[in-house]
C-alpha cells in the first residue's frame, strides 16, 4: 500500500481540478488514482510520439510542435493552447521590460521641454514588444508560402469572437457555480484553479511522466509548461464526462427506484415541502473507467472504412 501511494503523486492536484470541473464532493484514493494512471499513460504515450517525430528528422530532442502536432485533429485545444502560449510569451516579454527597468516600459516619453509626456516611439515600441504574438504551426497553409500576409489590426478581435463552443461552455458552468459561492469559497475556488501538475514541481514531473527513459530528450521549459496544460485539460475532460455519466445514472434511480426497482413501490416526485434528498455522492472509479472508454471509441467512418476488410482496426491508445 505505502508502494501505490508513492506512485501515485498528484491526489491534492487531481481533487482541485475535479473542484474546478465541477465536482464538488471529496473523489476516493481510487478514483484519483485512476484519473493520475489515466493521465501519465496519455502523458507518456505522447512523448513516445514526439521522439518518433524526431527520429523522423534526425534529432534526438523533441519540439513543441511535436506536442502540438498530437493534439492538431481536435481544433478547440490547439485554439486554447495556443492563447495559453501567447499570453506566456507577453509574460515573458513584459518580465524582461520590468528587469531592464526602461521607462519605455511604462510607456513615459521625454518631452523636449523638459518634462514628461505620455506617448511618443517609445510607446509605440513597448505596445508592439509586449503584443500577444501568434503562434504559427509549420502544417497550416500559411507556412507553405515564404512570404506572409500582414496582420490586420482587428485580427485579435476576430480570434476572440471566434472562440470554440467547449471554452464557451465551460465559461458558462463556472459563471453559474461562482454566482451562488461565499468570500472564502470563490477564494477557494481561485486557488484550485491554478492547480497544476507541473507548477513548482518540474523534477517530480520529469520522474512521473518518465523523461530520461520513455525519451532521452531533455524537456525545456516550454514542453514542461504545455505537458500541465495539455494534464489539466485531461483531467477536466474526464471529469467532465464521468459528471455527465453519474447524472444520468442518478437520474435512473430516481425514476426506476434505484435498488428498490423491483418492488412495486413508486418512487414519487419531491413536492414542495417534502425534506430534501440525501447528499450528493461523489464521481467514483467506475464513472471514470466509463468515461475513459467513450472516450477511447473511435468515430463510425473510421470503423466502416474497414467492414469487409481483413485489416485489423488500430487499437492504439486515443488521445484527448
Amino acid at each position: 500500500m505505502a508502494d501505490n501511494n508513492k506512485q501515485h503523486k498528484y491526489r491534492q492536484e487531481i481533487q482541485q481540478m475535479m473542484y474546478v470541473s465541477g465536482e464538488t464532493g471529496e473523489p476516493s484514493v481510487e478514483t484519483t488514482a485512476m484519473i493520475e494512471e489515466i493521465v501519465r499513460q496519455q502523458v507518456i504515450e505522447m512523448l513516445r510520439n514526439c521522439t518518433e517525430l524526431a527520429a523522423r528528422r534526425g534529432s534526438r530532442s523533441i519540439t513543441i510542435n511535436d506536442l502540438i502536432f498530437q493534439i492538431r485533429d481536435d481544433a478547440p485545444k490547439v485554439s486554447r493552447l495556443r492563447t495559453f502560449l501567447s499570453w506566456k510569451d507577453v509574460r515573458k516579454s513584459a518580465k524582461d521590460s520590468d528587469d531592464k527597468g526602461g521607462d519605455a516600459d511604462l510607456g513615459v516619453a521625454d518631452d523636449p521641454a523638459g518634462g514628461v509626456m505620455p506617448g511618443g516611439p517609445a510607446v509605440e515600441e513597448a505596445a508592439k514588444k509586449n503584443k500577444k504574438a501568434k503562434v504559427k504551426l509549420p502544417w497550416e497553409p500559411s507556412s507553405y508560402y515564404s512570404q506572409e500576409v500582414p496582420e490586420r489590426d482587428d485580427e485579435e478581435d476576430e480570434e476572440e469572437e471566434e472562440m470554440n463552443y467547449i471554452t464557451l461552455q465551460r465559461l458558462r458552468k463556472a459563471d453559474e457555480r461562482t454566482k451562488a459561492m461565499t468570500r472564502e469559497e470563490y477564494v477557494t475556488w481561485s486557488e484550485y484553479r491554478q492547480a497544476s501538475f507541473t507548477y513548482r514541481k518540474g523534477k517530480r514531473f520529469r520522474e512521473w511522466a518518465g523523461f530520461g527513459i520513455v525519451t532521452d530528450s531533455k524537456p525545456s521549459d516550454d514542453i514542461v509548461d504545455i505537458l500541465g496544460f495539455l494534464t489539466f485539460e485531461m483531467v477536466q475532460t474526464l471529469t467532465e464526462e464521468a459528471l455527465k455519466i453519474k447524472e444520468h445514472e442518478d437520474l435512473w434511480k430516481e425514476r426506476s427506484g434505484g435498488e428498490n426497482s423491483g418492488t412495486k413501490k413508486r418512487k414519487l416526485a419531491q413536492g414542495l415541502f417534502d425534506p430534501p434528498n440525501e447528499g450528493k455522492t461523489p464521481v467514483e472509479s467506475r464513472h471514470i473507467q466509463e468515461a475513459f472508454r467513450r472516450l477511447q471509441a473511435r468515430p463510425k467512418k473510421s470503423r466502416a472504412m474497414l467492414n469487409g476488410t481483413n485489416l485489423q482496426q488500430r487499437t492504439n491508445l486515443k488521445l484527448f
